[in-house]
């Protein structure tokens, strides 16, 4: 009796501490809970690390680029694994388009104008020197801009002047372009002889030159721009105005029938002639030999015979060119404006040139009386 007592107790204390165990073991729905947090966070933080150790090694890779160089990410297996590579590649900038500069020609709608020579020079003029008659006209009554044309008027108003042409001229800090910021290879303080400035004005159109020119003459520059408009008027040049020597300023306009009269003045001045057409001349400014080229090809084809010539250009003028010629033994004056491209206005002089040497002086005639 009390041996099965004693086996009832114990039994019961046995089932009793066995469930508590069994149930201390058992999680609860909260515990499952908490751990499946603490994985997410232990999960979460390994790739945040993970994350922020590849954003620093992106960062010190790209602190290390050129600044002409671009970084590429390659995923690569090595060894059977995935692996992030990053390579350096080098990239050409993007070129900004820049729309282009129009001219004044252009923003008159004059490059719109068509003729029977699909010339590119958006105003032109051919005119027989001898009787001055119109053989070839196209917008030749509008006033453009002239660029460095304009240092024709200025050498024929020094030559005028009758100054003496061995005087020695100082290029100074107000002959140095603030106008278009234009370079020179006439350093300040370089020292020329009237003569040369004039020479290498004309030939090779050294606007510091031209600038010395317009300072020196009597009375001072606004001396000699008045002087260069006075000029302009006797010569019949109404649609003509200059306000400085050099052509720097797009406010220096003629028309080409006004151009055509300063060209056959300017012939008739054998030192211009010669200055204008030489094709190389060397000055010594001081210790320092430069030699210059004439900024007209033409002048050294020997197909050509020139009299005269001066070209020109700005942006707001295009390409210009004002020439005297003989073409089949007929002295001819060219006037082209606002040509589109360098050497455009040169192949528009060599239309003209094959024009006229097609077509017989009656016929010639006849179709300038036709052009509009």
């Amino acid at each position: 009796m009390a041996k099965s007592v004693i086996g009832v107790f114990l039994s019961f204390i046995f089932a009793l501490f066995g469930a508590s165990s069994a149930y201390a073991h058992q999680p609860s729905k909260a515990d499952a809970h908490a751990k499946s947090i603490a994985k997410k966070t232990v999960k979460h933080k390994a790739v945040k690390h993970k994350a922020v150790k590849h954003h620093r090694k992106v960062r010190s890779v790209n602190a290390s680029l050129d600044a002409r160089e671009g970084l590429v990410k390659h995923v690569v297996r090595a060894h059977g694994r995935r692996k992030v590579v990053y390579r350096r590649v080098a990239f050409k900038p993007s070129i900004p388009v820049v729309p282009p500069i129009l001219s004044a020609g252009d923003l008159a709608g004059l490059n719109l104008t068509r003729d029977p020579l699909a010339l590119k020079s958006s105003a032109a003029l051919v005119i027989d020197q001898a009787n001055s008659k119109v053989l070839f006209k196209k917008n030749s009554k509008v006033a453009l801009p002239i660029a460095s044309i304009t240092k024709l008027m200025t050498a024929l108003v020094v030559m005028e002047a009758k100054q003496d042409m061995d005087e020695v001229l100082e290029v100074t800090a107000d002959d140095v372009d603030h106008i278009k910021n234009s370079s020179s290879r006439l350093r300040v303080g370089a020292r020329l002889s009237r003569s040369n400035m004039l020479h290498i004005a004309l030939m090779s159109s050294e606007n510091r030159a031209a600038s010395a020119l317009g300072r020196n003459y009597p009375g001072g520059l606004a001396a000699a721009v008045a002087a260069m408009n006075a000029k302009a008027k006797a010569l019949g040049m109404l649609d003509t105005h200059y306000v400085e020597p050099t052509g720097l300023s797009s406010q220096n306009v003629a028309s080409a029938r006004d151009l055509a009269k300063l060209v056959i003045a300017a012939h008739e001045n054998p030192i211009l002639c010669q200055y204008s057409t030489d094709t190389r001349y060397a000055v010594d400014t001081g210790g320092r030999e430069l030699q210059y080229a004439n900024s007209n090809h033409l002048v050294a084809n020997p197909a050509w015979d020139i009299g005269l010539q001066k070209t020109g250009y700005i942006s707001e003028a295009g390409h210009c060119l004002v020439m005297q010629a003989k073409i089949e033994g007929r002295a001819v004056v060219m006037i082209f404006l606002d040509s589109k491209g360098k050497l455009s206005r040169l192949a528009d002089a060599g239309r003209i040139r094959k024009w006229l040497e097609a077509i017989k002086p009656q016929a010639v005639t006849l179709a300038a009386q036709q052009q509009s």
